[in-house]
């Protein structure tokens, strides 16, 4: 699957992501939350620029038609995932606000 992420490549790193560093053992850098959620920005962004290339290739009639409505349909799957986990962080922000101390 040029472009995008495999089901297995998926699992592999749910795996990943599901185990813990042992007693001792340092985690590897790049691991934590804060570093998935910049690399999963960064290839949204890729995808919308990747849509932008493809549209402007079609245009000028240097590009498919197919290839611009796969890569306008990653880009918005990507675009649609960002906003729900937005949505979810920000939900999840507003029960512990509202949690009594």
């Amino acid at each position: 699957m040029a472009g995008g992420i495999g089901p297995l490549q998926a699992a592999a790193a749910y795996r990943a992501a599901q185990s813990q560093p042992g007693e001792g053992v340092e985690a590897a850098p790049g691991a934590d939350f804060g570093s998935a959620l910049r690399r999963a920005m960064e290839d949204g962004v890729q995808l919308g620029r990747a849509a932008d290339a493809s549209s402007t290739q079609a245009l000028v009639g240097q590009g498919s038609v197919t290839d611009v409505v796969l890569a306008v349909s990653r880009a918005e799957m990507a675009l649609q995932t960002a906003v729900t986990l937005r949505d979810r962080v920000v939900a999840a922000y507003q029960d512990v606000m509202r949690m009594p101390i």
